[in-house]
């Protein structure tokens, strides 16, 4: 056996490394997974166990591909090209390309992006003469591509409803105008590379035959199509190596199927997985935090992590009364580790939702520190954004040509290039403006333009009576934008970030409130163009849960730990929802390496309105003795508005801190949850008793705070 790959490996590790059967190995976060897969390709090949090209090694991600790639040959004196190292699609690509013929494609076929995808939809849309407000373009594109990785065809597909029935018929055009100009999607591309293989007996033998060893990173990821699509290549003599985790699943919005980690351990009856149990990034704390929520799953494979690294530092819990003041703190968080020597690119701000980052960014752009949000971009470049200020700008300013460019077919009214292109003439010939020549349009062409003309006129006329915050609010509804986001299959997200514009206009204070919107458009702007990190420079990440898997940093903030936002509202009807929202938590408590501050607001804009949520029940699951609960209050705060900090108990009870107030008014306590008639689940937050009257303030879930007086309402303990 040889030594030399196997030294500073750790027992598991070279029990996975080693070991001759086929394996499920269960890679607790920061545990050396990468290692374990390259080293075992390393130490096949020198065993003379395997060669280069009897080697198939399939990834998520061309980043992860390359990194094998790069360690195996500084390991290995071997050609890269002779192994197939690669995502599913390109692998599947890789495949087709050699078996064109065999599944009815030209050797030069080209492959759609997701842009190209959508562009090739629209227009088929158009020629067959459907409109895209019925049959929104991402929705067809969804539908099709959600349909190809469950394995079907539109002519094995069987509709729900009359809507599905149009879909398929549109997905059966779709294929035949791919078919027809050479090109293929990437759903396109496992599917068909699955045909093929699992269709023709004697190919699939080959490659069987070829492929001994068959090694799968982030196996927890992979949906049903691309399970069988690796059975595909796995015979009675082959080797599987699957590593995953399946504590941190959390795409199944993508099709992932964390079931597939069980069918594993029968169909290739690889017996007790091997697990990857030592952590070598975070402290003892942090990972004792992390198996604490977790292990309120059901249905685990089942592990614990540990580490030699020492305790370190209690994780720390801050109440902010609003989500700006939670913003604030840490954007002050950070200033102090940036003085303490902490560089900011070891500093990451994480969040559930995209719409949380406005708050953030605009206090770390208050505070005049560099920022970069990672995997999308920053909330006021956002696209529906950009669609809603493009109407703002136009009713502040007439003449400004590229909002009216913008939005005058968006959303889509019947408003084509070439009409577009005669309002630029006429506005050239005559040194008018867009929107003056946009008002003298006629012909066929004057319907259509001035439906829109008149919606810009309403909606001048209601900026007139309406507060600022109310027009915003009016203006994306009332422009469109609102309905064609919610017929978008994914617009909910797009949904959430123009809900958040409505906050930043209620929460905007300007200098002139009779300038109100042009003030904003230029804070707006000023906060689109300054502060984002230029390349190499040392800045925060910003970045959602989802995003922030496989990476690490230094101190990390986790924000909104509420209830309805992290666990996600959306998740509450499901329990396997609500499980894999824990798991997010866990994939992001396990992105700290050394300090770990979670955060949560007493009050939150929602839609414009003030909302008052629960802390997060997940709060509930973290030991007491690991956490360090902060309680900072605001300089000036009212009494009445002064709710009680949350403080953890390690019950399922959230027991709110409070000395002001007495412990029991008329048989309720300050922190008892309660329920109301009419007002629905709220928390006990103040009492006050005397002259023989009682009364509680009570922080509904959904009315909000209310004082009631316990002589006539009709409370009931939960």
């Amino acid at each position: 056996m040889n030594s030399e790959f196997l030294a500073g490996l750790n027992p598991a590790q070279r029990e996975a490394v080693t070991t001759p059967h086929s394996a499920l190995v269960l890679a607790g976060a920061g545990s050396g997974k990468t290692r374990v897969l390259t080293t075992r390709i390393a130490w096949l090949i020198r065993e003379g166990l395997a060669s280069p090209a009897g080697i198939l090694g399939v990834t998520f991600t061309n980043k992860a591909a390359r990194e094998m790639q790069t360690r195996l040959t500084a390991m290995l004196p071997v050609n890269p090209k002779q192994m197939w190292i690669g995502t599913f699609h390109g692998l599947a690509n890789r495949l087709l390309r050699l078996h064109h013929r065999d599944v009815g494609l030209p050797a030069t076929f080209q492959i759609l992006d997701s842009q190209d995808q959508l562009a090739a939809i629209k227009r088929l849309l158009k020629t067959l003469q459907l409109s895209d407000e019925t049959y929104p373009p991402r929705q067809v594109m969804s539908f099709i591509n959600g349909s190809k990785e469950k394995g079907l065809r539109a002519d094995r597909f069987a509709p729900a409803d009359h809507f599905e029935v149009k879909l398929t018929e549109i997905w059966r055009e779709y294929d035949r105008q791919c078919r027809r100009e050479g090109v293929v999607d990437f759903a396109e591309l496992l599917l068909a590379s699955y045909e093929l293989l699992s269709g023709n007996t004697a190919l699939r033998q080959h490659y069987q035959s070829r492929f001994r060893h068959i090694l799968v990173d982030e196996f927890q990821d992979t949906n049903r199509l691309q399970y069988a699509w690796l059975k595909c290549f796995a015979g009675d003599d082959n080797t599987v190596f699957a590593v995953g985790d399946d504590d941190q699943s959390i795409y199944a919005f993508r099709g992932a199927e964390v079931g597939n980690m069980r069918d594993f351990l029968s169909d290739y009856a690889a017996g007790e997985p091997i697990r990857l149990e030592q952590n070598y990034r975070s402290t003892s704390r942090i990972l004792a935090a992390a198996n604490a929520v977790i292990a309120n799953n059901r249905g685990r494979l089942g592990k614990t992590l540990w580490t030699d690294a020492g305790e370190g530092e209690q994780i720390r819990v801050y109440r902010g009364w609003s989500d700006g003041e939670e913003a604030e703190f840490i954007a002050e968080e950070a200033r102090a580790l940036k003085r303490e020597g902490v560089s900011l690119a070891d500093v990451a701000v994480l969040y559930r939702s995209n719409a949380q980052s406005r708050a953030l960014e605009h206090a770390l752009f208050q505070a005049g520190l560099s920022y970069r949000v990672y995997g999308g971009l920053r909330f006021f470049e956002r696209q529906e954004i950009k669609h809603a200020l493009a109407y703002l700008r136009l009713l502040a300013n007439p003449a400004d040509d590229n909002a009216l460019l913008r939005i005058i077919n968006l959303p889509a009214r019947g408003i084509g290039a070439r009409t577009v292109d005669g309002i630029q003439m006429a506005a050239r010939d005559s040194g008018d403006s867009l929107w003056q020549a946009a008002c003298q349009v006629g012909g066929r062409a004057a319907a259509s333009v001035g439906r829109f003309v008149l919606l810009i006129e309403e909606l001048r006329t209601a900026a007139d009576t309406l507060g600022f915050a109310e027009l915003v609010s009016h203006v994306i509804d009332a422009s469109g934008l609102t309905a064609m986001y919610q017929a978008d299959k994914d617009g909910s997200e797009r949904l959430e970030n123009l809900s958040e514009l409505v906050n930043a206009a209620v929460s905007f204070v300007p200098d002139d409130p009779a300038q109100a919107m042009v003030e904003f458009l230029a804070h707006a702007s000023l906060e689109s163009g300054d502060h984002e990190a230029a390349a190499g420079e040392e800045a925060i990440t910003l970045m959602t849960v989802h995003a922030a898997k496989g990476l690490e940093f230094d101190s990390v903030f986790l924000t909104g730990l509420e209830e309805g936002l992290f666990p996600h509202e959306q998740s509450f009807a499901d329990p396997d929802g609500l499980e894999e929202e824990r798991r997010l938590l866990y994939v992001a408590i396990t992105r700290a390496r050394r300090r770990l501050t979670l955060s949560y607001a007493q009050t939150r804009m929602l839609h414009g309105q003030t909302r008052y949520p629960l802390p997060s029940r997940f709060l509930d699951e973290l030991p007491p003795e690991l956490l360090h609960p902060i309680n900072i209050e605001p300089v000036v705060r009212k009494p009445v508005e002064t709710a009680a900090p949350w403080a953890p108990t390690g019950r399922k009870t959230r027991t709110p801190v409070r000395t002001a107030a007495p412990e029991w008014v008329g048989g309720f306590r300050v922190g008892q949850t309660v329920t109301h008639p009419k007002f629905g689940l709220g928390v006990i937050t103040d009492a006050e008793a005397g002259g023989g009257e009682s009364r509680v303030e009570v922080n509904f879930q959904d009315a909000g705070r209310k004082w009631l007086d316990l002589r006539y309402a009709k409370l009931s303990a939960v």
